[in-house]
């Protein structure tokens, strides 16, 4: 599978479990690989692949719109954002949140959604 990868994108939102954690953004760290459609592999045009600076300024859009408790959740509809709006077969999406815990770097998760061929 051809895929495209968005790497190291970072975020400041609202998202967390406790209350402490909604009241000040943390910075989310996003790594997504997307899966290209089929038709990308014969084409140079833009409308026949996943063009990624759309994708980035989608997620902006909809981290703005949204609120999440979970990591977990975060991935989730960043996954089926990109593969609904943007057609892509399968991604790989790792939410990290950056210093979230004393002692602890980086946690978050790693989902993988849809199908790669």
């Amino acid at each position: 599978m051809d895929t495209i990868f968005i790497s190291d994108f970072r975020l400041e939102i609202l998202i967390g479990v406790y209350e402490w954690e909604r009241r000040v953004p943390q910075t989310v760290q996003l790594d997504l690989e997307i899966g290209l459609p089929p038709r990308a592999k014969r084409s140079d045009k833009i409308g026949d692949t996943i063009d990624y600076a759309r994708v980035v300024g989608r997620i902006e859009q909809s981290l703005a719109e949204n609120r999440f408790l979970l990591v977990e959740a975060l991935a989730e509809h960043i996954a089926q954002l990109v593969m609904g709006e943007f057609g892509a077969p399968w991604i790989r999406a790792s939410v990290t949140k950056l210093g979230a815990l004393k002692g602890v770097k980086r946690l978050g998760v790693t989902i993988e959604r849809g199908t790669k061929t």
